[in-house]
């Protein structure tokens, strides 16, 4: 019997299948664009030689690659991983490869993170920055260099689009409900919050407040980076223990540092919800795929994964398959939808 040869690459194959390596490169780049007998013919000889080609080498050797780079602060936090699994769910379904990486909250590990990319040469990204922590000039060559659409962070005319929440709406709709169902609620937040979305959250608040005829009453806790329940509860026991509160109800910036200060309040022994007999309400914002999870659940305002994951990808791809890029930046925000839990 005779021995199969081994084959190692797409020379050897189509050497061995009788055909031009330009016309098999043209199949494995789109088998759709062979005749339908060429293409019979090389499966059948994929088949008998077991031959896989390097999809990352061909790739490489493409203008446009079949990969869709996907950019988040921390692929550890179930919020972004949440969207990745949304955002590669949609690339996969549009015939693309989603590519993953965390910048792990640095600036510097971000711009590594670009470098890598430049050299996969993918068909595009989509990046959430780290926003206040970005080299916002180091943002802007990459998009330069590479057709990007920005989500959750927003960094200001930089990018072909930005997709992500209505901010100022989320601290709006949760004040209008905290203010219907109980006391008006103080606003913790991070001094110094590593996203900047905070500020727009905070700004919501203030008019929320102003508009109901009240003063806001924003409470500051220290702490830098992306450890949000560490925060949260050191932060927390703190104000707790100085009496920082006027009300018993407080809107956390964040579901995650609505996690830790509702840690806080148990180790303090305070009866949280909405019972009679509580001492205490807390809400969050994003609804976190944990806050369901929490004691009290977490009452909540919930970012819409599906549509920004889903516009996200559409805007991209639109830009890929044209070659072209709007003259003005698209920019959509979807409104966030109140999930009334028992902590509020």
């Amino acid at each position: 019997m005779s021995r199969i040869p081994k084959i190692r690459n797409m020379e050897q194959f189509a050497e061995a299948s009788g055909l031009s390596r330009p016309t098999v490169s043209k199949y494995f780049n789109d088998p759709s664009s062979v005749r339908p007998a060429t293409r019979q013919r090389i499966e059948a000889a994929l088949e008998k030689f077991d031959y896989r080609p390097n999809i990352y080498a061909i790739n490489q050797n493409r203008r446009l690659t079949k990969t869709i780079g996907i950019v988040v602060p921390y692929l550890s936090d179930p919020f972004f991983g949440e969207i990745v699994r949304n955002l590669a769910a949609k690339c996969v379904a549009a015939g693309y490869s989603p590519s993953l990486f965390s910048s792990n909250g640095s600036a510097a590990y971000e711009r590594e993170v670009f470098d890598t990319l430049r050299s996969m040469k993918p068909s595009g990204v989509l990046l959430a920055p780290l926003g206040r922590l970005s080299d916002q000039d180091a943002v802007a060559a990459f998009c330069k260099d590479v057709p990007t659409v920005l989500f959750d962070s927003n960094i200001n005319d930089i990018g072909m689009a930005f997709v992500g929440s209505d901010n100022a709406q989320f601290t709006t709709l949760m004040v209008e409900y905290l203010c219907r169902s109980g006391e008006a609620p103080a606003l913790l937040e991070m001094k110094t919050p590593p996203n900047p979305n905070a500020r727009k959250r905070r700004q919501g608040y203030i008019n929320a407040m102003q508009s109901h005829g009240l003063e806001p009453e924003i409470v500051q806790i220290e702490g830098e980076g992306w450890a949000l329940e560490d925060i949260g509860y050191e932060g927390g026991l703190k104000m707790l223990d100085a009496g920082a509160f006027k009300t018993n109800t407080i809107l956390c910036s964040n579901d995650r540092l609505a996690i830790g200060f509702l840690a806080a309040c148990h180790e303090k022994g305070l009866k949280i919800g909405l019972a009679a007999d509580a001492d205490i309400r807390v809400a969050g914002q994003d609804d976190h795929p944990f806050s369901r999870f929490t004691y009290p659940q977490l009452t909540t305002i919930a970012q819409d994964y599906n549509a920004i994951s889903g516009r996200a990808v559409e805007v991209l791809l639109e830009s890929v398959k044209t070659d072209e890029q709007a003259l003005q930046r698209p920019d959509t925000f979807f409104e966030g939808k109140l999930i009334m839990r028992k902590s509020a």
